[in-house]
């Protein structure tokens, strides 16, 4: 469709030089008696009778002159529309063409103008469109063939064997792969899933949280409690398009203030802000871990979800408790911003120095930027303490933790096992894969890197922490293509100066990092993880760049061929190194609820669950944003 000129037929009846209209009797008088002869040639009869003459002979012209004046498409379309008043339009307008010089058309858009305001599809990119549905469709029957090995052997029960063919509880009982994995079905409009899913939620979940026993806090609030309340915003709530089939929202949501209100006991039987680790459901009572301590990302890794479960249920107790353990941890001593692993409820006190971004520390710093941006990311909210205490702690990663491997430079993220004074290990779990996409998430605040340039939106903090975040993508890719089978294992280790073991490479001889990644025989598993395929999404919608989206299909095809279970499900390996792999016999339930989901908005529209209207929980549940909440 062509775009039509900015301009209309009022501007053919103006002077293009000045825009002002010319009124046909001023043109007359001024042709024929403004100048000194004109008027000497009206003296006289030869004179008079060429004025008459002149005269009849523009009558002439004007009854004869047929053509119509120059318009656009639009115009003469108007111009239809009303007869009576076109054909004065074209009477009046004679005579003025006559006397005027034609007039100079106002410019033309210019082609960027032009592509701005129209949609051409190339064909290439129709091609590349199709070509990444199909991959997407791809990914959708792969979380259905997740669900038809789970549905068939192990419904009910947390996680599947899918070589055993039998479920297991190990996550408290509460059907997790279920509630984890009921947002993805609906994202995917995987509607027969969601249908099986959310009856099993209506039919058995209540019963199960008031009779079941012992449950970890923290996982059992990012699994259960953020997937029934995403299921909750995305089943057709707060003006969400209503999800087919399934339960109606309501359930979701009096469920999740069932099961919350048993986890506040943690929260309320500790002595200081920080909670137990533990939670006995069936008498609303809590206990700490054996050893006395909690994990310090699981008392901060809590606020997204009961933050929510407040601002649904107009209860802010939910929220209070939750958030009493940030305002206390930051009021405690920090190495640059970077916080040891474990803390103490009874003391309220870090313990130990083991600094890390792997397992137990990683999702603190997560979720120091995503509380803030779930109530809006505005400087002058009072949570700007948290985007605060982000920002340092970042600056301590690049300080403290960030090296570079040798001989071809990778950039990883260390470990400091005995703080900041001790030692550095050159050890990264793949757990710490998560942080390229939370630094990319805080550079933009959800938006394209391209739109916050242009509207001159990025410090220079910023386009560092996003440079850190691209670089640190490349090295956990890597992480995957050095393998045998182009799966990643649960730790790498980095060849730097001061460490170097030999034999331990990952088994793919045509990778040039071969040299740099050191992969230990008890580091060699995989267990199916999202962090990876989580911060490609992130940078992928951040930066537009797509080799994030070829990355990810790489890492989906290794994930098809080596843990597809024939007759239902996927399994995590022993040996990401070794060909054909030792399999494990466990799909844990983040494989549904988070890394196909992942993979699936990865390869799909940007408009889907965009990332400045929501925030994803550590558990890839998304919730709103708070200024973007729709009231229902």
């Amino acid at each position: 469709m062509s775009t039509s000129l900015p301009y209309s037929m009022k501007d053919v009846e103006y002077d293009n030089a000045k825009f002002r209209h010319r009124s046909f009797f001023k043109v007359t008088a001024r042709s024929l008696f403004a100048s000194s002869m004109k008027n000497e040639c009206t003296r006289c009869s030869t004179g008079k009778f060429l004025v008459v003459l002149m005269l009849g002979g523009l009558a002439y012209l004007m009854l004869l002159h047929t053509s119509k004046p120059h318009v656009s498409n639009e115009l003469n379309k108007g111009m239809i529309t009303n007869n009576e008043n076109n054909i004065a339009m074209i009477g009046n307008s004679g005579l003025r063409r006559f006397w005027r010089r034609p007039p100079r058309l106002p410019p033309r858009l210019s082609p960027d103008a032009q592509s701005s305001n129209t949609s051409v599809t190339t064909p290439a990119q129709l091609n590349e469109d199709l070509k990444w549905m199909a991959r997407q469709q791809s990914v959708k029957g792969a979380f259905v063939h997740a669900w038809s090995g789970y549905k068939n052997y192990a419904m009910g029960y947390d996680e599947l064997m899918p070589l055993s063919q039998r479920g297991i509880d190990g996550l408290g009982g509460l059907g997790a792969t279920i509630v984890d994995a009921l947002d993805t079905a609906m994202i995917m409009g995987a509607d027969d899933v969601v249908s099986e899913a959310s009856s099993w939620i209506e039919t058995n979940l209540s019963e199960r949280i008031s009779q079941k026993g012992q449950v970890n806090l923290f996982e059992t609030t990012i699994r259960v409690l953020g997937g029934l309340l995403s299921a909750y915003h995305l089943s057709g709530e707060q003006g969400m398009k209503p999800t087919r089939g399934g339960a109606k929202p309501i359930v979701y949501l009096e469920t999740a203030k069932n099961l919350a209100n048993r986890l506040l006991s943690a929260f309320t039987s500790s002595p200081t802000s920080i909670p137990y680790s533990d939670v006995v459901l069936r008498d609303h009572s809590a206990h700490p871990a054996p050893d006395g301590l909690s994990s310090t990302s699981e008392v901060s890794t809590l606020q997204l979800e009961f933050n929510y479960l407040s601002t649904l249920s107009g209860d802010p107790k939910y929220s209070l408790e939750s958030m009493k353990v940030l305002e206390h941890l930051k009021t405690l001593p920090k190495a640059e911003g970077l916080v040891p692993i474990y803390i103490s409820p009874h003391t309220g006190e870090f313990s130990g120095e083991n600094i890390r971004l792997g397992s137990r520390g990683d999702s603190y710093y997560e979720y120091l930027l995503k509380v803030w941006l779930q109530q809006g990311a505005t400087h002058s909210s009072n949570l700007t303490y948290l985007y605060d205490m982000y920002e340092e702690a970042m600056r301590g990663v690049r300080h403290l933790l960030v090296r570079k491997s040798i001989p071809k430079g990778l950039v990883f993220v260390g470990e400091l096992p005995y703080g900041p004074k001790g030692a550095f290990s050159p050890k990264m779990d793949h757990l710490v894969c998560f942080l390229p996409g939370t630094l990319a998430l805080g550079a933009t605040k959800g938006i394209t890197k391209e739109k916050a340039m242009k509207e001159n939106l990025l410090t220079f903090e910023d386009l560092e922490n996003l440079k850190l975040a691209e670089d640190l993508a490349k090295t956990c890719f890597e992480m995957y293509s050095v393998t045998s089978t182009g799966l990643a294992p649960e730790i790498a280790y980095f060849h730097i100066e001061e460490y170097s073991e030999g034999g331990l490479d990952g088994g793919n001889k045509s990778s040039e990092y071969l040299d740099d990644i050191i992969i230990k025989h008890a580091d060699r598993h995989n267990l199916l993880r999202p962090e990876t395929v989580e911060s490609l999404f992130i940078l992928y919608r951040i930066t537009e760049d797509p080799r994030y989206r070829e990355w990810g299909w790489q890492i989906f095809e290794a994930f098809e061929k080596f843990t597809k279970v024939d007759s239902g499900g996927y399994t995590s390996l022993n040996d990401v190194t070794m060909l054909p792999p030792q399999r494990r016999d466990k799909m844990e339930t983040f494989f549904l609820g988070e890394t196909l989901k992942y993979l699936y908005l990865l390869f799909g529209d940007r408009s889907v669950i965009p990332l400045d209207e929501f925030i994803f929980n550590t558990e890839a549940h998304p919730f709103p944003i708070q200024n973007t909440l729709k009231k229902g």
